[in-house]
């Protein structure tokens, strides 16, 4: 286990030992998040990333060093991360950049970035002897904990899902055997919903931008981008965001690494939001601090990305400001046309918060937030398997044929002439 020196809240720099707080900061609330800090002197005589390079551990936990686990901890068996990054000359050829990268998140086990934080967390509480953990979710981060939970038998899971998520992402949870509360209400009812009861029964919340524990575990996509780049890390890298939790995961990530003398440079972070869940960019744009957000109503097709209140916006901003990168905003209709011209340049299916990211790119090459001579990476966040309704949207129908060949030759001759 990395030496951890202290909790830190984002809003006052309040600092905390990590066995007296479990979520936020105490004098600042829910918005006072907190960061793990390391002692990072004494990591750089212990470990090297050489000796991470030549792990043969294939998941996360190659960068168990790193991470706020004991070396012996039980941890969940499903092998999350380490998913692939592909170089894609074709994406770099249509946004107009000089090289340009995607990761692949899709390829976790129940088919999210998500993964990330849930295997963590569950290993904290495999730790701390916790025998209920539940969590708050428009879908994916509740796949990931029920997924990553039927794993672990010891633990019982609880997910409170807004009851208009999609339903292929509710029969996810219910496969998986979680205790699946469907909340009439927004996800941020559902969030709030989640942490009265944990408080009030004991149990121990996933949820994101709360627990410090799901940033840790969102930050080895970071460390994974750098590595499989052989730690030559891209100029930026393009986010989706709503809750805020895994871009200020991912930026936690590229910290870590650049404080250990790793990386030369911590790549600009660009955050993309729906234009219908857009608090973040407006406040990036309008220069607003985190205390300054207030909720508003948010309404997008993308539903992991949508959120009235960002839980980790301090963070979030931070991310952004702090890496000299911006947010940028699409609309729905962005969202699903991308989804097809995605896939078929880069052969990887992502749902409508991931390909978001793609449709953000080109808004921030077109604007000149991002320039032509630039190494740009993509992060893809979900399988575009979790919404196939707004995928069928996206395309339109097969060309149906009489079983013969010359009927098949007449409509490929229809279809090669549009």
């Amino acid at each position: 286990m990395a030496d951890i020196k202290e909790l830190r809240c984002v809003i006052g720099g309040c600092t905390h030992q990590i066995e007296d707080v479990t979520y936020t900061c105490p004098e600042h609330g829910e918005l006072g998040t907190l960061d793990i800090f390391y002692d990072y002197e004494a990591l750089k005589n212990t470990i090297d990333r050489d000796e991470i390079s030549a792990s043969r551990v294939m998941t996360s936990w190659r960068y168990k060093p790193l991470l706020p686990i004991a070396p012996d901890s039980k941890v969940p068996p499903l092998n999350v991360g380490w998913t692939p990054l592909y170089d894609t000359p074709r994406i770099a050829n249509a946004l107009g950049v000089r090289q340009a990268w995607v990761k692949d998140d899709g390829a976790n086990p129940t088919g999210s970035l998500k993964d990330r934080a849930s295997t963590l967390v569950l290993a904290r509480a495999l730790e701390q002897g916790i025998s209920t953990v539940s969590t708050a979710s428009t879908g994916n981060a509740a796949a990931a904990l029920a997924g990553l939970g039927a794993s672990v038998p010891e633990i019982d899971i609880v997910i409170f899902v807004p009851a208009t998520a999609p339903e292929a992402k509710i029969a996810q949870l219910l496969v998986y055997g979680a205790q699946v509360m469907l909340v009439e209400g927004s996800y941020d009812e559902a969030f709030d919903l989640c942490m009265e009861v944990c408080e009030a029964e004991g149990w121990y919340s996933r949820n994101t931008g709360v627990n410090p524990f799901t940033t840790e575990g969102k930050k080895t996509v970071a460390l994974e981008i750098a590595e499989q780049l052989k730690w030559n890390v891209p100029d930026v890298v393009v986010v989706s965001v709503g809750d805020g939790s895994i871009i200020s995961g991912t930026h936690k990530g590229f910290v870590d690494l650049y404080r250990l003398g790793w990386i030369d440079k911590i790549p600009r972070l660009i955050g993309v939001q729906a234009a219908g869940s857009s608090v973040l960019a407006h406040a990036w744009k309008n220069g607003l601090k985190a205390e300054d957000i207030v909720q508003t109503t948010a309404t997008t097709i993308a539903d992991s990305i949508s959120s009235e209140l960002p839980r980790d916006r301090a963070k979030a901003l931070r991310a952004v400001r702090d890496t000299n990168g911006a947010y940028v905003t699409v609309s729905d209709d962005e969202i699903v046309s991308a989804i097809p011209q995605f896939a078929q340049l880069s052969g990887v299916f992502a749902e409508p918060a991931a390909v978001a990211t793609y449709a953000g790119a080109q808004r921030a090459v077109q604007s000149g937030v991002i320039h032509a001579d630039e190494s740009v990476c993509l992060l893809m966040t979900g399988n575009g398997l979790k919404d196939v309704r707004r995928a069928q949207q996206s395309v339109a129908q097969g060309i149906r044929v009489q079983p013969n060949i010359n009927a098949v030759r007449e409509a490929l001759v229809r279809i090669r002439k549009t």
